[in-house]
């Protein structure tokens, strides 16, 4: 089976660890010290995108990004080394970091600045009882600061929100401190439900209404002489703020490489295609049933009767998946869909 689309945009969400220096409770990782591959293997995989994104170019040019995460990506000794490797290739495409901040000194900020990422990434979860009661005691103290040499070092970073029905309510704190903090951007999606208990931290459809309401407001807020973006461009959440409606590219122009070299359609949608040790990503893209299946204009169950199914096609499959094992059914937070009409 032969690729049936050629994407003119392509993301790798590439986590090099599983490795962490938290343990935060609502983590989807549920493994801490599986196999990670040694350095020689992460340049074969590099390499391995670079092919994939020359089959893609057919001679014009593709816009390309590497996002680098965990675990903690600061854990393994050559993380530095691989970010100097993936500057190197600028021409080809941007890269960026997804940390907890725990490593991020003055002079680490320093170095990043030389390395001049796309972004840098930490999260907050709500205000500091809730974000320590989260991501562990002391953390949103080492967060801010870590926050604040980024921003003095001229790096673009952004504050990410994970909501669930505990915290959802306090996005309202995390927007007003990324203003205080002048990141360039906050953002939320919705937690995944992978663990033990997760799934009593889902949002129902009121709780996800009004936890996009919420979002409005603190959009709205925004004062013309405040550069932070309140974003609000992920699933559903065009229902409440308006505009294009996010639409899941995971398997078309997002793929997600594992700490093994696991391939998934993306990490939150944690269905193993192949490993990159054993298979080329390019041959594992074209030949893949569940990729190929992802990449159909497939409206989910549930929502063919939606005025934005053609567009939307049924928000967070992740969350479809996660909750009822299958990616291809209504996201569980819409009050839409056809069974709440």
């Amino acid at each position: 089976m032969e690729v049936n689309t050629v994407p003119t945009n392509i993301l790798l969400q590439w986590h090099i660890t599983e490795r962490c220096n938290l343990r935060c409770s609502h983590c989807y990782q549920d493994n801490y010290q599986r196999n990670e591959l040694d350095f020689s293997s992460l340049l074969n995989i590099l390499e391995q995108f670079k092919q994939l994104l020359d089959f893609f170019s057919q001679g014009k040019r593709i816009k390309a990004h590497i996002t680098v995460t965990g675990g903690e990506p600061f854990v393994r000794s050559d993380f530095i080394d691989l970010l100097k490797i993936l500057a190197s290739h600028k021409k080809l495409f941007s890269f960026a970091i997804l940390t907890n901040g725990a490593f991020i000194d003055n002079s680490t900020a320093k170095l990043l600045h030389t390395l001049d990422p796309a972004f840098v990434q930490v999260s907050i979860e709500g205000t500091q009882a809730t974000h320590d009661s989260i991501r562990g005691k002391g953390n949103f103290i080492k967060t801010v600061a870590a926050i604040k040499q980024l921003r003095n070092n001229k790096i673009r970073t952004m504050i990410s929100f994970t909501a669930h029905r505990k915290n959802f309510r306090e996005f309202k704190d995390v927007a007003k401190l990324g203003q205080k903090l002048h990141v360039n951007k906050v953002w939320s999606d919705r937690l995944i439900p992978w663990g033990n208990g997760a799934k009593e931290q889902v949002m129902s459809q009121a709780e996800t209404k009004e936890f996009f309401e919420i979002m409005s407001q603190a959009k709205n807020r925004i004062t013309w002489f405040n550069h932070t973006e309140i974003a609000m461009q992920r699933a559903l959440q065009f229902l409440v703020a308006g505009g294009r409606p996010y639409q899941c590219t995971a398997g078309n122009n997002l793929l997600t490489v594992q700490a093994n070299g696991d391939l998934y359609p993306c990490r939150r949608l944690p269905i193993k295609i192949g490993n990159l040790t054993e298979h080329n990503l390019l041959e594992l893209y074209n030949t893949s049933d569940i990729l190929q299946k992802l990449r159909q204009h497939t409206i989910s169950d549930g929502c063919q009767q939606c005025h934005f199914a053609k567009v939307c096609r049924g928000g967070l499959r992740c969350l479809s998946y996660a909750v009822s094992g299958d990616p291809f059914k209504a996201d569980p937070g819409c009050w839409l869909k056809n069974d709440n009409i």
